[in-house]
């Protein structure tokens, strides 16, 4: 039977309109109208040129079959931007003739998919498991639904910071290293690179319905998290409408992109825009600085789409300022990904031997080092192996205790699609900042209710 669809998330709908249907060409001739006993089906997202991930399951797959004779695992790449690739997994998690054994999941979407139906509680493989109680607690809450079940294995994490190329910063005149204290110091330097440095991006910070989830975590949260206000009130389970900080934040992309500091209108709103950036951009020397992830050194490595050895040499770290400098100064978010097993899959039991073998200590290593990751299990992290392999790991390291989450509920899928459109109003110009904050909060109360909603108090 396929899940009903959750009220009020546009996907669902499809989902259950055609999810079959539409599911069926990711599979192309791998015979998903009949599984046979012992195949196992991974999905995954490819992004672009990347082999990281690819490389990995593919690896730990053969590590299984080789242990397990007569077991096969086919391994399915969902080559799509972020918000196709949710779509793309869900429809396919939709129908019991396409739902993979093995499906990712990034922990900001997990919730929407429990609420919806689509996967299987593993307290019961977890508590045999005991790599599980090598996980840091902020991991497992992050894969916990509400009603207290757990819902994935989490995979390596991540934060945020600015990456920043110290010849432009150092051309534009800015002293080293680079050390900005407030917003303010943040469009200095951006309009001090884009009146010295010809030909560079000032400052890319993502933006628009086109980068998805970067537009939302990467981008306008990486700023509202630096204000007073608050998303999401933990203690009253309130969203808060009314918030200073939505129009401070989107007040800062305005005049980002109204002053051209930030990419081209057409680059900023191409899907494609964070390619760009790491393999061509940034070893270019064609941007100044970048609000971005730890992982993002994995686009430079040896056999990478956007090989570049001096990276290392060129690009150097920022913490994301507050707002004016307030509270502890600076701001990061962590996330991460996860792995699922739906609930239409046929055998659970055999897709958890699989995930075991995913997540080993050398194949979760592995993983975290590949895709130039952070660890959050301390088999990991005390593994010889993690300890300095990359040059920027010690700077995003560092920034883990001190991380904010994003809003770990069910709506927020939808929340995150709010702000992307009131991102996109602002720096196309067809609202101002104040408008398309009203714009979310209108789209806010919609998605969830006015009951489940409460006005910002200000002092």
């Amino acid at each position: 039977m396929t899940p009903p669809p959750a009220r009020g998330f546009s996907r669902r709908a499809l989902l259950a309109a055609g999810g079959a249907l539409l599911a069926a060409p990711a599979l192309g001739a791998c015979g998903a109208d009949a599984r046979a006993p012992g195949h196992l089906r991974v999905t995954y997202q490819q992004w672009g040129s990347a082999r990281a991930v690819g490389d990995y399951i593919e690896g730990a797959a053969a590590e299984f079959m080789a242990a397990r004779p007569g077991t096969s695992v086919e391994v399915v790449p969902l080559v799509a931007a972020e918000n196709d690739f949710f779509t793309k997994n869900e429809l396919m998690m939709a129908s019991a003739r396409t739902t993979p054994d093995i499906a990712y999941e990034d922990t900001f979407i997990l919730k929407a998919d429990i609420a919806a139906g689509y996967l299987r509680p593993l307290d019961d493989y977890v508590s045999r498991w005991p790599l599980w109680d090598t996980y840091v607690d902020v991991a497992k809450d992050a894969v916990t639904g509400e009603d207290g079940k757990v819902y994935g294995i989490p995979g390596p994490t991540d934060t945020r910071g600015i990456w920043y190329h110290r010849g432009v910063l150092a051309a534009a005149g800015i002293a080293a290293p680079f050390r900005p204290r407030t917003w303010d110091d943040l469009l200095t330097a951006a309009r001090a690179i884009r009146d010295r440095v010809a030909d560079v991006v000032p400052l890319v910070l993502y933006s628009g319905k086109a980068q998805g989830e970067k537009a939302s975590m990467q981008g306008l949260q990486m700023l509202f998290n630096g204000t007073d206000s608050v998303l999401y009130d933990e203690a009253t389970r309130r969203w808060t409408t009314g918030a200073a900080g939505m129009r401070e934040s989107l007040g800062f992309l305005h005049t980002v992109f109204g002053e051209g500091l930030g990419p081209p209108l057409q680059a900023a709103l191409d899907p494609n825009l964070t390619e760009t950036v790491y393999t061509s951009w940034m070893p270019e020397g064609r941007v100044g600085m970048v609000v971005d992830g730890n992982w993002i050194a994995q686009n430079w490595d040896p056999g990478a789409s956007g090989v570049w050895p001096e990276w290392s040499r060129t690009m150097d770290l920022a913490r994301m300022p507050t707002r004016r400098g307030q509270g502890r100064g600076f701001v990061t978010l962590s996330g991460g990904w996860a792995w699922s097993l739906p609930r239409l899959a046929p055998d659970p039991d055999l897709a958890w031997g699989l995930l075991e073998t995913l997540m080993s200590t050398e194949n979760a290593l592995r993983w975290t080092v590949a895709e130039a990751k952070l660890a959050n299990r301390s088999d990991v992290m005390e593994h010889p192996g993690y300890d300095g392999y990359s040059p920027a790991s010690p700077f995003f390291t560092d920034l883990v205790p001190f991380a904010d989450y994003r809003p770990a509920t069910a709506p927020y899928p939808q929340i995150s699609s709010a702000i992307q459109a009131a991102t996109e109003d602002v720096m196309t110009g067809r609202l101002g900042p104040d408008a398309a904050a009203d714009a979310y909060d209108a789209a806010l109360v919609d998605i969830v209710g006015v009951e489940q909603t409460a006005p910002e108090v200000r002092a």
